[in-house]
C-alpha cells in the first residue's frame, strides 16, 4: 500500500531480575510442599480448566456436574459465531507477502547535487499481504503496489513455511496482481465468493498481516466490519496510476500491511481484495476500500492466459455535462468519437448525453470508466443516450496500441507510432510520436524511459513515428556514443526530460 502517513509504534519492554535458581530454592523450602526439587510434576499455582476436560463417566458427581457442562457447551457454541467461522475457514490461505525491490535515491548533499552526482539504488524490502485463489497451481492475488518493482517475492503462509514465487503478472489501472508459488505441495485455497448482491450494513471480516514483519508469528490479524457502501469511485489524484472504480467501502480495519488481503462475508467467501483507506494519521480510520472480487478474478484470468490484460476500445471521450463550484459533476456527454473505430461505425456521434451503459445509469465521468473497464474485445454493448429510447450497440474493438504494429530499437525496446486512436485510448496530449511499448530494467535506466512514455523528441530532431525513433537511436549508438542525448517525452499527461549516454 502507499504510505499514506508515518505510523509511530510503540513497544512496551518489560524487565525482571534472573532470579531462577534462588526461585526454585524458595518453591522445595516452601511449608506444605513434600516435594523435592525437580520432580516430574511441580506444583501449579493455578488451576485452570480447558474445554478438553471431561466429567467424570460415573457416580454421583457426573449427575451433579451434568448441568455445568450442559451450560459450558451452550456458552462454547454462541462463541463460535459467523464471524469466528468464517476467519477460521479463510485464514489458512491468507499469506504474507514480503519483497525486496530497489529504488533509486538521491543525495541530500548539495555539493552531490551541484556536481551532478548520479542516483544511488537502494534496495527497500516491503510488506503486503494475498491470498490463494489456487492451491494445486500455486496462484496467490495481492495487489500491484505491493510487488511492484520486486526483484524478489517471498509467500509465507499461517503455518509459517516460507515459499519463493514470481510475478506472473500485474496490472497497474485496477492494483491487481498474481503470483505463482514454487512448491510441490498443494497449498490451502481460500473460498471464493462475489461481489455482486452485497448488502449495505452486512457484516465483512478483514484478513491480513498488518505491519509485516514487525508481528512475529504468521497467522493472520483477523478484523470485522459492515459494507459501508458498495460502487464508490474514488477520484483520482495527480499522477495516480491505478483506477479505484466500483469499490467496496468497509469499515473493518485495514492498516498497512493488509494491501492484498481478502475482504470476506459471514458464509467465509472473498468478497473483495482490500486494497487502500483514507487516513490522516495513516492507521485505519474506517474509510477502507476493496477491489470486487469479480473484477480481480477476470484481471488474474488475463494474466495467467495472456500475460497482459485484454482491455476494450470504444473510441469515445467523455467529459462531465456540467460542474459546480465544489468540483461536483452531472452528467456525461461525448466529447469526441474517434474516425473508423467502434463507436463511429455505430453511429454515435459528439454531444450526445450518455444516460447508461448495459443498463446501469451513468451520472458521472467516473460512472462511464466503470462501466466499460471490465469490456473485453468483442463484448457487446448497448449505450443509451438522451433524446432517443433504442440503445446504440456496438461491438468492443482491440486496443489500437495492442493491435499497433512494433518497432524494435537497442535490442530490448518496442515502440508504436502514435495516431489518433492510440493518443485516444491513453488520453495523450499529443497526437503523434513513438509510445514505449515494452522496455528492459536495465535499458530503462539508463535512458530514464518506463513502458507508457511517449518520445517526443530526441537531441534535436521530433519525433514523429517509432521507424525514425529507432533509427535515431541507431543513428546515436554508431555515430555518438560517449555523448550526452536529451530526450524530451510525455509521461502521465505531462512533458519531462532525461538524459543518457550509450557506451
Amino acid at each position: 500500500m502507499k504510505r499514506l502517513g508515518t505510523v509511530l509504534l510503540a513497544a512496551m519492554v518489560l524487565t525482571g531480575c534472573d532470579t531462577q535458581d534462588e526461585g526454585v530454592a524458595m518453591a522445595a523450602d516452601a511449608p506444605g510442599d513434600s516435594r523435592a526439587v525437580g520432580s516430574e510434576a511441580p506444583t501449579r499455582m493455578f488451576v485452570v480448566e480447558t474445554p478438553a476436560e471431561a466429567a467424570p463417566e460415573t457416580g454421583p458427581q457426573q449427575q451433579a456436574d451434568a448441568p455445568r457442562d450442559a451450560a459450558n457447551q451452550t456458552v462454547d457454541e454462541s462463541r463460535r459465531t459467523a464471524i469466528v467461522r468464517a476467519a477460521s475457514r479463510v485464514s489458512p490461505g491468507v499469506a504474507t507477502i514480503s519483497v525486496i525491490s530497489s529504488r533509486q535515491v538521491r543525495s541530500r548533499d548539495p555539493f552531490d547535487w551541484w556536481f551532478g552526482a548520479q542516483p544511488r539504488t537502494r534496495r527497500t524490502a516491503g510488506y503486503g499481504s494475498g491470498f490463494v485463489v489456487d492451491g494445486a497451481q500455486g496462484i496467490v492475488i495481492t495487489n500491484e503496489h505491493v510487488v511492484r518493482g520486486a526483484e524478489r517475492v517471498q509467500v509465507t503462509l499461517p503455518d509459517g513455511n516460507d515459499y519463493p514465487a514470481e510475478v506472473v503478472g500485474a496490472d497497474a489501472v485496477t492494483d491487481v496482481a498474481v503470483l505463482r508459488v514454487d512448491t510441490d505441495e498443494p497449498l490451502p485455497a481460500v473460498p471464493l465468493g462475489t461481489s455482486e448482491g452485497l448488502y449495505i450494513g452486512e457484516w465483512v471480516v478483514a484478513i491480513g498481516n498488518p505491519f509485516g514483519n514487525l508481528i512475529a508469528n504468521a497467522e493472520p490479524s483477523v478484523t470485522t466490519g459492515v459494507v459501508s457502501a458498495t460502487g464508490r469511485h474514488i477520484i483520482p489524484q495527480q499522477g495516480a496510476e491505478s483506477l479505484q472504480l466500483g469499490m467496496i467501502q468497509t469499515d473493518a480495519a485495514i492498516n498497512p500491511g493488509n494491501s492484498g488481503g481478502p475482504l470476506v462475508n459471514v458464509l467465509g467467501q472473498v468478497v473483495g481484495v482490500n486494497a487502500s483507506i483514507f487516513s490522516r494519521s495513516g492507521g485505519s480510520e474506517g474509510l477502507g476500500f476493496a477491489i470486487p472480487i469479480d473484477r480481480a478474478l477476470r484481471i488474474a484470468e488475463d494474466l495467467l492466459e495472456f500475460g497482459e490484460v485484454r482491455r476494450a476500445w470504444l473510441g469515445i471521450d467523455v467529459e462531465a455535462a456540467e460542474a459546480d463550484d465544489w468540483g461536483r459533476t452531472r452528467g456525461v456527454i461525448v466529447s469526441r468519437v474517434v474516425g473508423r473505430s467502434p463507436a463511429a461505425e455505430a453511429g454515435l456521434v459528439a454531444g450526445r448525453q450518455i444516460l447508461s451503459v448495459n443498463g446501469h445509469p451513468v451520472y458521472a465521468p467516473l460512472d462511464w470508466e466503470d462501466a466499460t473497464l471490465d469490456l473485453r474485445p468483442g463484448d457487446e454493448i448497448a449505450i443509451r443516450v438522451e433524446g432517443s429510447d433504442i440503445p446504440i450497440r456496438m461491438a468492443a474493438g482491440t486496443l489500437p496500441s495492442m493491435s499497433a504494429d512494433r518497432v524494435q530499437a537497442l535490442e530490448s525496446l518496442e515502440m508504436v507510432t502514435v495516431d489518433a486512436a492510440i493518443a485516444n485510448e491513453r488520453g495523450l496530449s499529443y497526437e503523434e510520436g513513438a509510445l514505449i511499448a515494452g522496455i528492459s530494467a536495465e535499458l530503462s535506466s539508463a535512458l530514464g524511459l518506463r513502458d507508457g512514455d511517449v518520445l517526443l523528441q530526441i537531441g534535436n530532431v521530433r519525433v514523429t513515428s517509432a521507424e525514425q525513433a529507432a533509427d535515431l537511436f541507431r543513428q546515436i549508438r554508431e555515430n555518438f556514443r560517449g555523448r550526452s542525448i536529451q530526450l524530451v517525452f510525455e509521461r502521465n499527461g505531462g512533458v519531462t526530460t532525461s538524459r543518457f549516454i550509450l557506451r
